[in-house]
């Protein structure tokens, strides 16, 4: 029986990236968005023909009800979870400097970025520790995907930052708690990734590349991230709980 792996925002950018190679390493695939089914059809298809047995699981990752639909949708179509991967995330409405910046604002990225994670974080490993009281080898693991705005401090999007790091902390805690269960939890830290949410600052990132903001001197891809994350959630990283994989480029290396 093939493992199943959850990723939310799954349908595009780097969570689409994380599907295929998910689906090319032999996972079957719960795929989390907010577009309705008809409009990520496509994308499902294209993780089918990798050989994966997909459902779609629309909805809000900030709102609790919607969570609960989403577990409850895989439970039925699958009737098990091996891996989480808490991809979905929003930027800033508007990028405002921390001076200016709204408390509204920072209420919607902190609710889906990192109180949204926490709580499906928090469903979703007691789901897995029923599945190991029933099935002694069972396999699970919960992978965060966080930035290097964890930190590395952006002025003009502080709530940003703020979450991812609250999300880099919550991956030490679920870690710590679910050490003695065996069920490993993780942290990769993309830097600058070429999506349809880093569009807007594409000239920008263009010539800090080209003048040597990373070590790597390109943009990084979803597939990047994605190849990074299947080792994970293989489990070729076994003794790694609580660890931090940057996938940056060599971006937040020290250098003189």
């Amino acid at each position: 029986m093939k493992q199943v792996a959850f990723i939310t925002g799954g349908s595009r950018g780097i969570g689409y990236g994380i599907a295929q190679h998910l689906a090319n390493a032999g996972f079957d695939l719960a795929i989390n968005g907010m577009r309705p089914e008809a409009a990520v059809q496509d994308a499902l298809n294209g993780l089918r023909a990798l050989g994966a047995d997909v459902v779609y699981c629309p909805g809000d990752v900030a709102l609790q009800e919607a969570r609960t639909a989403m577990l409850e949708r895989i439970r039925a179509y699958f009737g098990r979870l091996n891996v989480l991967v808490n991809n979905a995330g929003v930027a800033p409405a508007e990028r405002r400097d921390i001076l200016e910046a709204t408390e509204d604002s920072f209420q919607r990225v902190l609710t889906t970025n990192l109180q949204g994670a926490y709580f499906l974080t928090q469903a979703a490993a007691n789901w897995m520790l029923e599945q190991r009281a029933e099935q002694p080898d069972f396999a699970g693991c919960i992978i965060n995907i966080t930035s290097i705005s964890a930190t590395v401090a952006s002025v003009n999007r502080g709530e940003y930052c703020v979450a991812k790091a609250g999300l880099s902390m919550a991956t030490q805690l679920f870690a710590a708690r679910l050490g003695e269960f065996g069920i490993p939890v993780y942290e990769v830290r993309p830097g600058i990734i070429r999506t349809d949410m880093t569009a807007g600052v594409t000239d920008k990132y263009d010539a800090l590349i080209e003048n040597g903001l990373c070590v790597q001197k390109r943009w990084g891809l979803p597939d990047d991230v994605g190849r990074a994350v299947a080792a994970l959630a293989r489990g070729d990283f076994p003794y790694s709980t609580g660890q931090v994989i940057l996938v940056d480029g060599g971006l937040t290396l020290p250098r003189l």
